[in-house]
């Protein structure tokens, strides 16, 4: 079971994302903004970060661009699930550090199949 941080503010959106990965086997923890969702992945490490780039306080983008910049955090795997639909923002994601970016509206078992390609090996074989 691999540990998993989710910093989406639409209540609909996250709850469709935790279900679906509570369903592959997961844990899941969902915070409505950026700025909590740092505030937990610097105290409790998890396996995977799924980040909207839209949130109240601070935006996705601040928030990988904070954990690119924290030696402890430079590795964790990051996918970006956003509404941006532009190559631009795509781009822009990918350059600060995103592991891989997904457009809302999204397949439910293609996040499943995305983030199971993200994750450490370990955290991998534990949902086995």
């Amino acid at each position: 079971m691999a540990r998993i941080i989710v910093a989406e503010d639409d209540e609909i959106v996250a709850e469709l994302v935790r279900d679906a990965l509570i369903g592959a086997g997961h844990g899941v923890g969902v915070l409505p903004t950026g700025a909590q969702a740092l505030a937990v992945i610097r105290s409790r490490m998890p396996d995977l970060v799924i980040l909207d780039c839209n949130m109240p306080e601070m935006s996705g983008l601040l928030v990988l661009r904070e954990m690119r910049s924290n030696p402890r955090l430079v590795d964790l795997p990051v996918l970006m699930l956003t509404g941006r639909r532009s190559d631009k923002d795509v781009s822009l994601a990918m350059y600060d550090g995103a592991n891989d970016y997904m457009k809302k509206p999204f397949d439910p078992d293609e996040l499943v199949f995305r983030v199971e390609q993200l994750l450490p090996t370990t955290a991998r074989a534990a949902t086995r």
